[in-house]
């Protein structure tokens, strides 16, 4: 058997900042290279961040990130650090690949190279290319048709790019019929609810299938709507944990593994699926022994609700600060959403960056206020309260509104307000809306719709309290203040746009509503199969048609943090002319 010390850095990347980027690469290859570490890997386009989206099809992108790509090679070896291999993932194209309909203009490739003693000495692109979901990749890339391997002192490490373990074939059976030892993969896959565990059977299928240890790098932080909540795993041949990274952290991994021996002979010829395989030696004869370091401790994982508002929470930081703002604009309401949604903020950005405003109508209720004002002095936002009374009364002068429209107008005045303080004082409005709302169209357009992103747009009504409950006890737990009144997890959910006015009187109750949700957005299923699982048939009927005529105002919602496997926004993609219905 031969050592190997590897380095897994498990980091967060911006689009399109390729000199950020890159002196990111250098920083933490640097402290591989004082841990010892004899291979360092980076994420899935680590150096261009990722997804780059539209980016891939510009070809002065592409050449920006092959440039930018052999200035790092040359900088790691000026600096010292060329005699360590690092693998690191960028935008590439392919330079054989022709025109062909069907195949994106300029051939793009998701690639990773093995940049050592100054150069690129390996290159290789994404084999599977997923096109699900969020993923659009054959829109974008090329597939690679090769097996990239690198004898690294002694030993065979064959190199795969995330889609290439979750879908069947391809580089994982071609590790195993090359011989390596070592699989490595380096990813960025986007977090989703539960995710975690997939993960974790997934890469022990793939070590079995393989018949080697594998790493799973991943990449943490947040992209637009995406969240990477790291997690990055690494099995020995058999599927059993060596080790496994902190979720939604930036850090270094750093183990020693004992793994085969390559053979004297390198791996040659075409494997599975058709893979030719592309084999590089840095360093042919293994290391004399040495002493490992202890094996990392182990990483309590944490738990759901934990996870998912540990997520929201960083998908707010990073599109605050990656979009160059400082601070947050919240409008007030008393209510469960608006006071979890300050609660994110003041976790995302510190409670000083974090705006408040109660905007009180003839039809809010006492405990609106109130419950807004003790949020402020829990979390210690800055607070304050202008009435939209004298706003409205003159708009309902001149308009003479009544029914939904005299409703919809107090929204849109307190957006008009939120939008006013923002141009004048610089932050960002959050929108309060919660996935149920969303679905069933029950927000008002360019009023409570308003902002820069939606934090809970991906989160049922339910999950709403539910996090709520986990953030209170949480910092109780912690001595510390629970930052939202117990009043406003308590009370019946309420616009407050007309007297007594409750959620109940336009939506069914939250938790059958959100049970068929969950059937019909997120599972996609039909009438029948939802009347099926036990629903009410005029219920369902009524729900549906909510839904359906609503697509018009979600595709105008602003982006927000997707936790879900179908979140609104690029998952579900459906026209807004639609005479199609279930019922």
């Amino acid at each position: 058997m031969a050592q190997l010390r590897l380095a897994l850095n498990q980091i967060d990347s911006t689009v399109g900042d390729l000199a950020g980027n890159a002196e990111a690469v250098v920083r933490w290859t640097r402290h591989s290279a004082e841990q010892g570490a004899h291979l360092a890997a980076f994420p899935e386009m680590v150096l261009t961040g990722y997804p780059v989206e539209d980016l891939a099809l510009r070809s002065s992108f592409v050449e920006a990130s092959r440039t930018a790509l052999h200035a790092l090679a040359a900088r790691l070896q000026d600096e010292g650090l060329g005699e360590l291999p690092v693998v690191v993932g960028y935008l590439d194209r392919s330079d054989e690949a022709r025109p062909r309909l069907g195949r994106p203009a300029g051939a793009p490739r998701n690639a990773a190279a093995v940049l050592h003693r100054g150069t690129a000495v390996l290159t290789f692109a994404k084999h599977h290319l997923p096109n699900y979901g969020v993923f659009d990749e054959f829109r974008y890339f090329v597939p690679g048709e090769t097996l990239p391997m690198v004898r690294v002192h002694g030993v065979d490490v064959a190199l795969a790019i995330c889609e290439d373990l979750w879908q069947e074939g391809g580089r994982v059976p071609a590790a195993r019929a090359a011989g390596a030892g070592l699989l490595l993969s380096v990813n960025a896959s986007p977090y989703e609810r539960e995710k975690d565990d997939t993960r974790l059977e997934l890469v022990r299928k793939r070590a079995r299938e393989a018949g080697c240890t594998t790493a799973y790098l991943a990449m943490t932080g947040g992209q637009d709507e995406l969240v990477f909540d790291g997690d990055s795993i690494v099995v020995d041949r058999d599927g059993r944990v060596i080790v496994r990274a902190p979720q939604f952290e930036e850090t270094c991994v750093v183990l020693d593994l004992e793994l085969p021996e390559a053979p004297a002979e390198a791996p040659s010829g075409v494997v599975d699926d058709g893979l030719r395989i592309e084999h590089v030696t840095l360093s042919a004869d293994p290391l004399p022994a040495y002493e490992p370091l202890p094996p990392p401790a182990a990483q309590p994982h944490l738990g759901d609700d934990e996870e998912v508002y540990t997520a929201l929470v960083q998908g707010l930081r990073a599109y605050v600060r990656k979009n160059g703002f400082r601070s947050v604009l919240i409008g007030l309401s008393g209510g469960i959403d608006s006071a979890l949604v300050a609660a994110i903020a003041c976790d995302a950005v510190g409670a000083e960056n974090v705006y408040g405003i109660a905007m009180p109508s003839r039809y809010s209720s006492e405990h609106s206020v109130a419950d807004a004002e003790e949020l402020a002095r829990r979390t210690g936002l800055n607070f304050r309260t202008v009435p939209i009374a004298p706003m409205f009364d003159a708009y309902m002068d001149s308009l003479k509104l009544t029914g939904l429209a005299e409703e919809n107008l107090q929204s849109r005045l307190r957006g008009t307000m939120l939008m006013a303080v923002s141009n004048q004082e610089g932050h960002i409005v959050l929108a309060p809306g919660n996935k149920s709302e969303l679905a069933c169209g029950y927000s008002t357009l360019y009023g409570d719709s308003v902002g820069a992103y939606g934090p809970i747009k991906d989160v049922y009504k339910t999950a709403i309290f539910r996090l709520a409950k986990w953030r209170n006890r949480a910092a109780a737990e912690r001595g510390e203040t629970p930052p939202i009144p117990e009043n406003s997890i308590t009370k019946p959910p309420s616009a407050e746009l007309r007297p007594g006015q409750v959620d109940t009187d336009s939506l069914p109750d939250y938790d059958v509503l959100d049970r068929l949700l969950e059937l019909y957005v997120d599972g996609d299923r039909g009438r029948e199969a939802i009347i099926a699982a036990g629903f009410d048939p005029e219920l369902v009927t009524r729900v549906l048609r909510l839904v359906d005529t609503a697509e018009y105002k979600r595709r105008q919602y602003p982006p927000g943090t997707k936790i879900s496997a179908k979140g609104f926004g690029k998952d579900r993609r459906l026209p807004i002319t639609n005479r199609w219905r279930e019922v």
